[in-house]
């Protein structure tokens, strides 16, 4: 299962995600990513992601390394992941996850997939926000991440 043919990876027992955001995560497909560049400016963009046994998240693309987001990781490593969604309008239920980090710009890796680029943007959570995934829960759910996690 890849982040371009299937709805994210998700890691079964990480220490990274609870058991509602690991489920959350498994059923979309899209998510934001924000970098910073290094005058400061903010970008964000649309990406395809999949979340790795260890809890690291991981973006690929189809040129990655001639992106702009590459580009920005490569300079500054710092980066936030929204992913979310409307679940219902009637009543009104928001749900979603933010996963803020740092991040490497890796080059020369094997692509899960042959038309993907051999870049691939790796987010080491730090700090995990959640709502609206577990309906006896309510507000917002947020966590700081050891960085040996």
């Amino acid at each position: 299962m890849t982040a371009t043919d299937d709805p994210a990876t998700i890691a079964p027992g990480s220490r990274v995600f609870s058991d509602s955001e690991l489920s959350y995560l498994a059923g979309q497909r899209l998510g934001r990513l924000a970098t910073v560049a290094p005058d400061n400016s903010p970008q964000n963009s649309p990406v395809g992601f999949q979340v790795r046994p260890d809890g690291v998240v991981e973006i690929y693309g189809y040129n990655l390394g001639a992106s702009r987001k590459f580009r920005n990781v490569a300079a500054t490593g710092v980066v936030s992941l929204v992913v979310d969604d409307i679940a219902s309008v009637d009543p009104w239920r928001v749900r979603g996850v933010e996963i803020r980090g740092t991040a490497a710009a890796v080059t020369d890796i094997e692509p899960p997939q042959p038309w993907l680029s051999h870049e691939v943007i790796r987010i080491h959570p730090r700090r995990v926000l959640s709502w609206g995934l577990d309906a006896d829960v309510e507000g917002l759910q947020a966590r700081t991440i050891a960085a040996d996690a």
